[in-house]
């Protein structure tokens, strides 16, 4: 039986037209902008959040300013309920995990002589010195060459990167390179969109400069497109890190992805949440692609946006039994850049769906709306919240007041609750994190999850860069240097 809330919603999507196979135009990348600017981080915010917003900001320092205690004790009232739900979604991640065993990834058949196209987009920008090892990892892939459609996409300012993958795709069949027209904003999403009138796939799947998918991974894929249904609209592989020991960053990166690719994100499809895809290794129904309206060049977590998307069309987003491993960005200036870049895009994001509250209450239906806030709002305010927490108690400290301690009446509720959750979510997250990691790497890299809350700090300083880069620049993408190293140390399929 059809979905009325999917027909209604690719309606007002807009679907693209036939003669989308034609050559690329740049117009198609602004597509969704045109159909749908409401769902678009192209348009400015509502009204109503701006007003939230400016008031906000005018309202919490003049609160503090009058009432530092009285403040403090509102807002932690206030979030604290947010906050808990986001601990207890990572509690039963924890639970499930102590509940299951990963299985033995079950037997695929042989290659048939009916698998049909299988678009594979890769999207670069001066990634010259990546070329023989992205290649050689396409190359692994377990698809015919014959009915595999790589599409290298280059930036028009971009030659280098453009010669270094001519000569590496000699003699490789299936294998092409896709220049963008220069343009803005020039981001990964507009790249995407660019190239998809291009792909020639009943299948699509995106992934970076640095991946090294399972070889086996397209097949999975394409037997669980077959086995899930019409509903089944898209896929996210795992992802991990191959360079986990390169430094302190990269450890506690590596713990990060294991806990969110092995445990949550398996649990939030338990629970039908709306899943915010990971940036890459995300395989596509062609026709659910296009009639999603596609990638938002405009969003710089475009990944995460249209898992929301998918969500509010009523199709179904399923983790896949394989593994896309990556590398772990191995200095705190690069992984800062990236974090907040991730942050402005999940920011982004929140706003562009939040814009008609009533509208994705809709869609989504009341369970999975509170869902989409915690997952999304919950983990923002979170990052933005953590270290005001401690800069509140080490001021009181310093100024020698400790009225609060220990409080009286109604404070006494307020605080015993937010110091309750914020220990609650250190002990649920370290055990979920360092399980996660026992299972898929080793114990030695378990015990770093005992730092996680340092982490948090840090993503806490990344989450106000990305807050002032969504005033400043909101379309700016930070690019995230990548390295030909390929040091998969330790990991095991999921």
């Amino acid at each position: 039986m059809s979905n009325p809330r999917l027909r209604k919603q690719q309606i007002s999507l807009g679907t693209f037209p036939a003669s989308l196979r034609a050559p690329a135009d740049p117009g198609w990348a602004d597509a969704l902008r045109e159909n749908s600017p409401d769902l678009s981080a192209a348009s400015p915010m509502a009204r109503w959040q701006r007003n939230v917003l400016v008031l906000a900001l005018l309202a919490i320092p003049l609160g503090f300013w009058v009432d530092a205690d009285a403040t403090a004790m509102f807002i932690m009232a206030l979030l604290t309920p947010a906050f808990l739900c986001v601990a207890l979604l990572r509690a039963a991640a924890l639970v499930d995990s102590l509940r299951t065993c990963a299985p033995p990834p079950t037997a695929l058949p042989a290659n048939d002589d009916n698998l049909p196209f299988y678009s594979i987009l890769v999207p670069l920008y001066r990634e010259a010195h990546m070329a023989p090892v992205l290649i050689a990892a396409l190359d692994r892939l377990d698809w015919p060459a014959d009915r595999r459609d790589i599409l290298i996409i280059t930036e028009a300012d971009d030659a280098e990167t453009r010669e270094a993958f001519r000569v590496a795709i000699v003699n490789r069949p299936g294998m092409r390179i896709l220049t963008v027209p220069a343009g803005a904003p020039r981001t990964k999403p507009r790249a995407l969109m660019y190239a998809l009138p291009e792909a020639v796939g009943e299948f699509v799947v995106v992934y970076d400069a640095e991946d090294e998918p399972d070889p086996d991974q397209l097949q999975r894929a394409y037997r669980r497109f077959l086995a899930g249904g019409p509903r089944l609209g898209c896929l996210q592989a795992h992802l991990n890190i191959y360079n986990p020991h390169g430094s302190w960053i990269t450890r506690q990166f590596t713990l990060e992805y294991t806990a969110l690719f092995d445990a949550i994100l398996p649990t939030v499809e338990r629970l039908s949440l709306p899943m915010p895809l990971g940036g890459t290794s995300n395989h596509f129904r062609r026709t659910v692609l296009e009639a999603s309206g596609g990638w938002d060049p405009y969003n710089v977590t475009e990944d995460a946006d249209l898992g929301i998307r998918l969500a509010r069309q009523g199709w179904r987003v399923s983790m896949l039994d394989s593994v896309t491993w990556e590398e772990a960005p191995d200095t705190a200036a690069a992984w800062f850049g990236q974090r907040a870049r991730w942050l402005k895009g999940w920011m982004q994001t929140s706003l562009v769906h939040l814009r008609h509250p009533r509208t994705l209450w809709r869609d989504l239906g009341p369970r999975t709306f509170f869902g989409f806030n915690v997952l999304m709002g919950g983990v923002i305010l979170s990052a933005l919240v953590h270290p005001l927490v401690y800069g509140y108690a080490l001021w009181k400290v310093s100024t020698g007041d400790l009225s609060l301690w220990p409080p009286q009446g109604w404070t006494a509720v307020v605080w015993w609750a937010g110091v309750a959750n914020l220990a609650f979510a250190y002990i649920v997250g370290i055990a979920l994190t360092a399980l996660a990691t026992l299972r898929r790497h080793d114990a030695r890299l378990a015990a770093h999850a005992l730092l996680l809350p340092a982490y948090w700090m840090m993503i806490s300083f990344a989450a106000y860069r990305a807050f002032a880069d969504l005033a400043l620049r909101p379309y700016h993408w930070r690019k995230t240097t990548h390295t030909a190293r390929k040091q998969r140390e330790t990991g095991q399929r999921p």
